[in-house]
């Protein structure tokens, strides 16, 4: 801290994005104390000057700070952060997911939920679960084949598994946070040609059978496998289009 008002920040790395580099930093000096509950917030010059960064991402990453409920503004004053920072719901809004690590890292989040819901599936699911995944596979090749991005289908198929799980929890946590879940912005499936979009949706289709196949044969440890693959190779698809953007 320099004093009352202002903070010490590290210059934000230069990312594809800055803005959700400059959020982490001050959400990471909030949840740590650096900055208190009912502080004012450093100037968006100040913090320009600190970071690097330009006006215009200080002020993105202060609408995304002010929209997850972690600062206020007075008029003619400035941001301060909340008297409450810590909120008491969590969701996750399309801002915070603007660059391929920070799908990454919905990945992960989802990895640590769904691993052990598709166990849990597997040894709960009744037999209209499974119509209710079967029909969320089917509509999910028809959206692809058809031009769509698939995003509401395959966030339904993830979530029929949720539900057969029947602890309501599961996917109320999921309707939480919506097709965010599930990121199609950078698959490029908009430029595939027919092609491309039936060997993309085999090779999903093919991942999601061995979930489903596991689940209806009522084995969790394979269920859950078979889910934690599907999550693994997703993020490495990921990790590849990172890669391919950094090279070019």
């Amino acid at each position: 801290m320099m004093d009352n008002e202002t903070a010490v920040f590290n210059t934000i790395q230069q990312t594809p994005n800055l803005r959700s580099g400059l959020v982490d930093t001050l959400i990471a000096q909030i949840e740590s104390g650096d900055l208190a509950p009912g502080q004012r917030l450093p100037t968006e010059q100040a913090i320009m000057t600190a970071t690097g960064v330009s006006r215009t991402v200080v002020r993105e990453a202060l609408a995304s700070l002010r929209a997850k409920g972690l600062i206020t503004t007075r008029q003619g004053l400035g941001a301060f952060v909340a008297d409450d920072p810590h909120p008491r719901t969590f969701s996750i809004i399309p801002t915070d997911l603007e660059s391929i690590d920070e799908v990454l890292h919905i990945l992960e989040l989802r990895m640590g939920i769904e691993v052990e819901a598709a166990g849990l599936a597997a040894q709960r699911r009744t037999d209209d679960d499974l119509e209710r995944m079967d029909a969320r596979m089917i509509a999910l090749e028809v959206s692809i084949l058809d031009g769509g991005s698939g995003v509401e289908e395959d966030f339904a198929f993830h979530r029929a598994i949720l539900v057969a799980t029947h602890n309501s929890y599961y996917a109320r946590l999921f309707d939480t946070f919506g097709s965010a879940m599930v990121p199609r912005m950078w698959t490029k499936l908009d430029t595939m040609e027919h092609r491309e979009r039936k060997k993309y949706i085999a090779r999903m289709q093919r991942e999601h059978g061995l979930i489903f196949n596991a689940i209806r044969d009522r084995a969790p440890a394979a269920a859950q496998k078979a889910m934690r693959i599907h999550l693994i190779k997703s993020s490495a698809r990921f990790i590849e289009l990172r890669d391919q953007a950094i090279q070019r």
